[in-house]
Parts: structure tokens; C-alpha cells; sequence
């Protein structure tokens, strides 16, 4: 075994062995199933820091589900992502270099147009699918590569593809039948637009996004008589598509203006003044101007009034034909600053005021979105929407937490139907066929629309170019990765699944469609559970962005990086020199010398322990770094384990001592407690009692106790407790196996020998159970029903654990009495006892020679209590008084001069940091994290005070 432990030698052949065994897939065709389907990632993407602790929550469920026995299928594929990988094939093309079929290629013939790289356009629509294609197998499966990384034990033999042929069918099939019972349908509508990328997009693709603009007062005259009213509008180029002008009924300032009519400036058409009680009369003036074609509030509002729809803008948001012709083909922000200039040129321009809007940005293309009137295809959800709800308020699908039930009821509740077709050409294309006189008809493929309505070769059909919303194939996800629409044995076997592990921003987009689509055509709900989670921040809680230059690649945490590398990934892309400038400073002052390597232990472990219900996760590097630490602990555990077992035949015994009975307890204990935290989706307390566990009780407590029994003469006792440390060791190694997968796996291998361990992997092997007596194999089952009978009794009194909680009170106690007289470690001390109870004696002489071993202590000595005690620093843990005799120990009056300058030391420094805490110009203007570690600084120092005065007060008090 390597003395140090080094996560990059064991985590890629481990991972390697377990998959190319097949240990991730079902194997168990009698045993209970249990299913889990990964939220498919984007084929474009990358593994980040959400996918990394999606994929630890999912792992450790289903690690944990398989070693206790259930046959296990987690589900892996990825997305198509429509728009994303058409952009990256698009750049790819834009990135060659031109190449022309003409040998006069480098001719001087200066008519000779510029050669021009590829385009989607160029190639056309089968050869670019080709190149998607082409790109996927090149360069689509680099997520898939890093949730290996993660330790993923997905079924990789059953990795889906949404634009696989199955995928597709079932994609296919789902809109024919929906569009045959009249649940899609073709509509004339406003959507989200892009104008960059011609298509429309879903709300999820749109950033609403803070920004300093403007509002504009313009002038509306009135169509008879003087006068005019006044509108605030932050798009004044959209009054050129006003249909009305509109006032709430019970504003007393317009109530005689309703039912007139204004005169549109600058188009010279008439518009009605309507009365409507969705208008605000705080907002500007009062007076709202109504543009159905190009506002979502608006367009519900022309609907309720029958007002006109007048679309004044092209697919790229230039304007178009219904304007007049002076700002026709005009860019939309170009036409905005002609607008205002020609109705400040009529008087008709009131003020413009500063004004703080959010606007739509769509997050692939980053320029402003449009809502836009457009044909598009749509799914009526509001009869869908009805059993979805049912099936949460009847409790056949329970959201953990249960408050996000609420906002899961408010969506479905207000739905509004979903516009399915996207303008692009990578995804599934919609099954719908048109004539030359532009009806049009759907059907599973050409052949049976022309059979099903009876279409003559003749007739020329084309498909329709739009391509289905990405959101809907992934909606299909629990059933169509499992084989339907076809019955297969998979999908009757696994279907439903039994949790989905989401973030709360996607409930409506993919869940609450999940759920409404699964019961439509499979008549079952997709999962039993959902696991709503938060999102993953920075230390400071910010949301992790490339602007802010906080963004950690989980990967660069596994590998470690350095700091050069680190800066040019975090600054790579960015066009403003400035603020690359700052994220460069920001980060080497973060990381002065880059990431360390931590492996993913570490890293899967970081996230567990911050996994609290529902809540946003700080991500700590430094807890990063403990939990590094936490690892090595359990490295070198095993070493000592290992370093007093070699040699020695491991026989399970008869009997065990105390100790070694405390310590199976608190291995069954904390088994007990960690399945219920799982249960309950309390990553963070299952981890927090696994911490403990290795830590604090097996390294700290029992493996120190254990060598007091190692070290003496006793060899039948030697023998039983060079088991049991084994023996708990393989335990722990177990119940930590979901959470920690690498280090577990090559830990429980160096037992597999002296224990005689029965099978391949630690993932095969069972999870430790409460009360289970078979802690390791059923070779090593023998003479169990004592230990049975042991682990029953200690349930039922833990008379044990509270003698072993005791001694361990008695030994911290006496160690903080030599730390707090500055004793020196090299130095044994004699103990004198006092106390009336026979208990305190009789335990006393139990674990002498571990409390000697342990406090470095010569000597225990008996104190009558009619005996006057010695000059000594005393303690009480409850009845026993623990009398340390300061004779010959300590130099009193030189402990204390070195008490006294500490404690001036000391408090010179908390004046010192609270002189600068006070100072509101370093609070303001400081970085917040150096403001937060002045101020741990502060309290850590204030603590140590209390400790000192604490420590001179009881010198104060031995020498009267």
C-alpha cells in the first residue's frame, strides 16, 4: 500500500475495471428495481460545477440502492440542444479556411469577388446536418468523458441520445397523436424572438437583465379637438404598431377620454383610448400604450378588446412594410433614434427620464430578445395540466422540499400553452407536410400523410422546416430512454422511476412537461420523488459567471491546475481589457499558485457535507481542503490497520472488550442514521455523521484506545481487537462507499486478503445494516450470535457507550489540564483521584492503562476524601475530581509572566483589529473577503484572551 495517498493513481483504473466489468448495470432480475434518470446535459457542454453535484447526489443514491441489494439502473444520455450545437457547427464552418474549385484561385483578376468560408446557408440543409453529425462523433461525447471523472455508475451500454433513431420515433410518435386528439395545433402568435439567431426561443433562454435606460413622455394628440395625452414607453420605435391607448376604468383624470379616439403620431393612423383594469395609474402618466404584436401584456389585452395585430418587425428585428416608408428597413435601435427625433422635431416628445429596466437577453446570442408575432406550432396544456396537478396533490409524486409543491401548483395552475417549434435545422423536425396551396398535414412520414388523405404522387408536399423546442424530446426522458412506444422489458421493469434529482429552475420547463406527458402516454407518473436542490455559488454566495471571473471547472479541482492556466481560462473570451485585468488580480490573489489536486473524494465529499434541503451551495474552498485531509486520515487509518494485522490470522472471537464493542456500536449507530439522512434526501447530516464516525471515533478514539490492548500482553485480547479494528475498519469502509467511491474501493481491496472477502468490488458488497451480525462475509460469519446477542444488549442499555463516553471526558479532560498549564508533552505526570462513587473507582481501574497511555500520565493514584489535596489544577467530571499536583510540574511564577505578556500581546492585537473594523473607509471599500477575515481574525483573538485569563486566574488561584 502507498504510504501517501494519491487520488490520480487510483481513480481512472478504478473506474476503468468497474465499467469494463459491467458492475454499473442491472444484474439482479429477482431483486426490487430501482431507477434513476439523469437529466440529460447538453452534448455541447462541459461538465460544471452543477452537473458535478447533481451527478454526487445521483451517485450516492444509487451506489447506496445498489449495495443494498436492488437491481440498479441509472439511466445516462444527453441532449441535442438545438441551438447550442448549431451555433458550435456554425463557428466551426466560419473558423475554415475559404476553398474554391477554381484553378485560378490566386488569379490577379481584381473583379473576382473574395472567397468566403462555408456557411449553413451554402452547404444547405442535408450537408449541414452532416456536419452536426460529424462534430457529435468528433466532439460530442467530452461531458460524458467527465461524469466518468466523477465516478458516474451509469449504465453507459444504455447512454441515449435524444436525435438517436428510438429517441426520434418516439418523439414523432408523441406529436402525431397529440396533433390527432387536437392537443397541437398551429397559432398565429407573440413569442419569445431572437433576432440574431431567427428562431424563438424559451422563456429559460431569455437573461432579464438589469440595465440603465430610459423612459420616453410622448405626446398622443387627440383625433378631435385640442389636446393630447401623454404616454411612457422604454421602446418608443413600437409606437409605430400602437392599436391603443389604455387607462385604468377608475382613473378620474381620463374617464371622460374613453371611447375616443387619438391620432398616431408620425403613422397618422387613428387609435380608440381604452379602459382596462390591468393598467397601473402610478406608471408614468396613466396612460399606457397598447402594441399587441409586439408585448406580451399587450397582446392579452388586444385579445380581451379585439384590438389589431400590426407586426412592425422582420425575423431580424428590422422594420418592416407597416411603417411608414422613411423607417422602413431601418435596424430597430436605429429606428428608435429616428423615432424620437422626429416627434421631438413635432413637439410631441414630453421629457425623457432616466429609468431602470430589465431587459431580455437572449443567453445564447446576447443581444435583445423581441416578442414577436409569429406562426408557430403549440401544445393546448391546460387538459394535460389537470392530472399532472392531481397526481402531486394526491401524493403519488412528493417534491422534497414539499414547499416547492407550491411553486410546482402556481405554474400549472396559470398555464399557458407551449410553443413547441424552434426556426432551426439541428433537432427534430416537425412532422407536418404542406401543398403548393399551403394546407398542411401531419403524419408519422410522407408515405402515410399521402395514404391517410389520399395525396397523388402528383401532388408536391414539402416538410415543414421548423424543428421541434429541445424541451419537448426531453420530456419524453423517463420512457423513451426505456424502449416505448414499443412494451419492452425495461420500460415495464423500471418505469416509474423512483427520484429525479433537478434544480428548482427547471420545474416547469422539464418536470412539470415530464409529468404531464409521461401519464398521457405511458398512464403512469415518471417519478415517485423530486429532489429539488439549490443552485452551486462561489464562497461569497454569488452566482458563479464568466463575467465575474468566479467560475470553478470541477475538473481543474479533481487535476489541479496552475495559476497561469487557470487565468487564461477565466479570462478567455472576454473583450473588455479592464474588467479582464481585474478578474486576472481577482484570482491571484485567490489562488496564488493555482489549484491544488484534490481528487474527486474530496471534491464528491465537499458537496455531500453542503447538500442542506432546498438551499443554495456555498461553495468553501476551504472546506475543499478539509475534507482533502479527511481523506488522507482514512488513507493512513488503513495503513496502521493494516501495519498491526500483517502476519496474524484473523479469527472472529468469542468475546470482545469494551472498547471493541463501543466501536461496533457506533458503527451501527451511525449506519442507522446515515440511511435515514439518505432517505430524507440530508446529504449534508449523512456526510456530517460519516465525518464523525472516521474521524473522531474510529481515528481518533478507537484506533488510540486499540493501542493500549496492541501493545500488551494480553494475546487472546490482541487477537480479538487486531479483528475488530479490521473488521470496523471494512465496516466504515462500506457505509462510506457511495460517498467516497475511489478511495473505498482501493482501501477495502487491502482487506479482501486478511479478511478473506468474498467477491470483486466493494460496490457489490452489501451495506452495513444495524444489528446486522454478518459485518463482513458469510465465511466470517462463525461464532456471530454472541455478537449478536452483544450488539441487541448494547441497543437496549448502551451501558457501554456511556462508560466509553465517560473515559473519553476523563481523558480530554486531564490533556486540557496540561494544556492549559503548558505542560510539556515529554513530560509524565502522577494523577490523584478523588470521589465517593464505587463506579467512578471501578471504571478507573478498568482503563487505567489507557488513560496512562493516552494523558502520558506515570501514575493514578487514590485521594481519601478525608485527605487534604496537595497544590494542584483540578477538574470534575460529574462525581470524579481529576487533581493534577503542581509540585515539580511548572515553574508557577514563570507560567504565569508568560500568561500575563500572551494575554498584553493579545489584547493589543483586538484593539488593533477593531480600530481597523471600525474604520468605515477599509469596511467600504476592502474586498469583502478580507473585511470577513479581519473579522474571524478579531473573534479568534478575543477567544484566546478568554482562554488565557482563564488559564492565569487558575494559577491565580493554586498559590492562594
Amino acid at each position: 500500500m502507498e504510504k501517501v495517498f494519491s487520488p490520480e493513481k487510483i481513480e481512472t483504473p478504478l473506474y476503468q475495471h468497474w465499467e469494463s466489468q459491467g458492475y454499473f448495470r442491472p444484474s439482479k432480475p429477482d431483486a426490487e428495481p430501482y431507477c434513476i434518470m439523469i437529466p440529460p446535459p447538453n452534448v455541447t457542454g462541459s461538465l460544471h460545477m452543477g452537473h458535478a453535484f447533481q451527478v454526487t447526489l445521483m451517485d450516492t443514491l444509487i451506489r447506496w440502492q445498489r449495495m443494498l441489494g436492488r437491481d440498479t439502473l441509472w439511466q445516462v444520455g444527453t441532449d441535442h440542444a438545438g441551438i447550442a450545437t448549431q451555433m458550435v457547427v456554425e463557428r466551426q464552418l466560419a473558423a475554415q479556411m475559404p476553398v474554391s474549385d477554381s484553378p485560378n484561385t490566386h488569379s490577379q483578376n481584381t473583379d473576382t469577388k473574395p472567397l468566403q468560408p462555408p456557411t449553413r446557408q451554402s452547404l444547405g440543409r442535408d450537408a449541414f446536418i452532416d456536419k452536426v453529425w460529424q462534430w457529435k462523433a468528433q466532439s460530442g461525447g467530452a461531458i460524458t468523458q467527465q461524469l466518468r471523472r466523477m465516478g458516474a455508475s451509469v449504465d453507459w451500454q444504455r447512454e441515449r441520445f435524444t436525435m438517436d433513431e428510438g429517441l426520434s420515433a418516439a418523439v414523432t410518435e408523441v406529436f402525431v397523436r397529440l396533433y390527432q386528439q387536437g392537443l397541437i395545433y398551429r397559432g398565429n402568435r407573440l413569442v419569445n424572438w431572437d433576432p440574431k439567431l431567427e428562431t424563438a426561443i424559451s422563456d429559460l433562454e431569455v437573461l432579464p437583465t438589469e440595465t440603465d435606460g430610459h423612459l420616453w413622455h410622448l405626446r398622443y394628440p387627440l383625433a378631435q379637438g385640442n389636446g393630447f395625452l401623454v404616454v411612457a414607453t422604454t421602446r418608443p420605435e413600437t409606437l409605430l404598431g400602437d392599436t391603443a391607448v389604455a387607462v385604468h376604468p377608475d382613473d378620474q383624470r381620463y374617464q371622460r377620454f374613453i371611447g375616443q379616439q387619438l391620432r398616431l403620431p408620425l403613422a397618422d393612423r387613428l387609435i380608440p383610448i381604452i379602459a382596462d383594469d390591468t393598467v397601473d395609474p402610478s406608471f408614468g402618466s396613466g396612460c399606457v400604450k397598447i402594441t399587441p404584436a409586439h408585448d406580451f401584456n399587450d397582446f392579452a389585452m388586444g385579445q380581451r378588446h379585439q384590438l389589431p395585430l400590426i407586426n412592425i418587425f422582420t425575423r431580424t428585428a428590422t422594420l418592416n412594410e407597416q411603417v411608414p416608408p422613411q423607417y422602413q428597413g431601418l435596424d430597430r435601435f436605429i429606428a428608435r433614434q429616428k423615432v424620437v427625433e422626429d416627434l421631438t422635431a413635432l413637439n410631441l416628445l414630453e421629457k425623457i427620464e432616466p429609468h431602470q429596466l430589465k431587459l431580455p437577453i437572449g443567453d445564447r446570442s446576447g443581444v435583445v430578445v423581441e416578442p414577436y408575432l409569429t406562426e408557430q406550432w403549440y401544445v393546448k396544456t391546460a387538459p394535460l395540466a389537470e392530472p399532472a396537478i392531481r397526481a402531486v396533490e394526491a401524493g403519488e409524486i412528493e417534491f422534497v422540499p414539499k414547499s416547492w409543491e407550491n411553486t410546482y401548483f402556481a405554474w400549472m395552475r396559470n398555464i399557458q400553452d407551449w410553443c413547441i417549434s424552434r426556426q432551426l435545422w439541428w433537432g427534430h423536425r416537425i412532422p407536418a407536410w404542406y401543398d403548393d396551396a399551403g394546407r398542411f398535414y401531419v403524419g408519422r412520414n410522407e408515405q402515410e400523410v399521402r395514404q391517410a388523405h389520399q395525396l397523388a404522387e402528383s401532388v408536391v408536399l414539402r416538410q415543414d422546416e421548423d424543428v421541434l423546442d429541445t424541451w419537448f424530446s426531453s420530456a419524453l426522458w423517463t420512457f423513451s430512454t426505456l424502449g416505448w412506444p414499443e412494451k419492452t422489458p425495461e420500460l415495464q421493469r423500471f418505469h416509474p422511476t423512483h427520484v429525479l434529482v433537478t434544480g428548482f429552475d427547471i420545474i416547469f420547463f422539464w418536470v412539470a412537461r415530464m409529468i404531464m406527458l409521461t401519464q398521457k402516454f405511458t398512464g403512469q407518473i415518471p417519478f415517485h420523488q423530486v429532489y429539488v436542490h439549490g443552485l452551486v455559488r462561489d464562497g461569497e454566495g454569488q452566482k458563479m459567471s464568466k463575467s465575474k471571473g468566479n467560475v470553478l471547472d470541477p475538473i481543474d479541482i479533481i487535476d489541479g491546475i496552475a495559476l497561469d492556466a487557470l487565468i487564461n481560462k477565466r479570462t478567455q473570451g472576454l473583450m473588455q481589457p479592464h474588467l479582464a485585468e481585474k478578474i486576472r488580480q481577482q484570482t491571484r490573489k485567490q489562488f496564488p499558485i493555482g489549484i491544488a489536486a484534490y481528487g474527486t473524494d474530496a471534491l464528491r465529499f465537499t458537496f455531500l457535507s453542503l447538500a442542506s434541503t432546498g438551499r443554495d451551495i456555498r461553495f468553501d474552498m476551504s472546506r475543499l481542503e478539509g475534507y482533502r485531509n479527511f481523506c488522507n486520515k482514512l488513507w493512513n487509518a488503513t495503513r496502521f490497520v493494516l501495519m498491526h494485522i500483517e502476519g496474524h490470522e484473523l479469527q472472529r472471537p468469542t468475546g470482545l472488550s469494551e472498547i471493541d464493542q463501543w466501536m461496533q456500536w457506533c458503527c451501527e449507530t451511525t449506519s442507522t442514521n446515515i440511511q435515514q439522512y439518505l432517505r430524507d434526501y440530508r446529504f449534508d447530516l449523512a456526510a456530517q455523521q460519516l465525518y464523525d464516525l472516521v474521524w473522531e471515533q474510529f481515528c481518533d478514539w478507537y484506533v488510540e484506545l486499540s493501542k493500549v490492548i496492541l501493545f500488551s500482553d494480553d494475546a487472546a485480547q490482541q487477537q480479538a481487537t487486531r479483528f475488530q479494528l479490521a473488521s470496523s475498519l471494512e465496516y466504515l469502509l462500506r457505509l462510506a462507499h457511495p460517498m467516497l467511491p475511489f478511495i473505498t474501493e482501493a482501501l477495502w481491496q487491502t482487506l479482501r486478503q486478511p479478511l478473506k472477502l468474498s467477491g470483486d468490488s466493494i460496490m457489490l458488497a452489501p451495506y452495513p445494516q444495524a444489528g446486522n451480525a454478518d459485518w463482513q462475509d458469510d465465511q466470517l460469519s462463525k461464532n456471530s450470535e454472541q455478537l449478536h446477542r452483544n450488539s441487541e444488549q448494547l441497543h437496549k442499555n448502551n451501558d457501554i457507550s456511556e462508560k466509553i463516553d465517560w473515559l473519553k471526558r476523563v481523558i480530554v479532560a486531564i490533556r486540557t489540564l496540561r494544556s492549559e498549564l503548558n505542560v510539556s508533552p515529554g513530560i509524565k505526570i502522577q494523577l490523584l483521584l478523588q470521589s465517593e462513587q464505587p463506579r467512578d473507582l471501578q471504571w478507573i481501574e478498568g482503563f487505567s492503562a489507557q488513560i496512562k497511555s493516552l494523558t502520558r500520565s506515570e501514575s493514578i493514584l487514590w485521594l481519601p476524601q478525608s485527605q487534604a489535596a496537595p497544590m494542584a489544577a483540578s477538574e470534575w467530571i460529574d462525581t470524579l475530581q481529576i487533581l493534577l499536583p503542581m509540585e515539580g510540574l511548572i515553574d508557577i511564577d514563570a507560567e504565569r509572566g508568560r500568561l500575563k505578556k500572551q494575554l498584553l500581546d493579545t489584547e493589543q492585537s483586538i484593539s488593533r483589529l477593531q480600530h481597523k473594523l471600525a474604520n468605515s473607509q477599509f469596511v467600504d471599500n476592502a474586498p469583502l473577503e478580507i473585511v470577513q477575515r479581519e473579522q474571524q481574525k478579531l473573534t479568534e483573538q478575543q477567544v484566546l484572551f478568554n482562554q488565557l485569563q482563564t488559564q492565569l486566574q487558575q494559577l491565580d488561584t493554586l498559590v492562594g
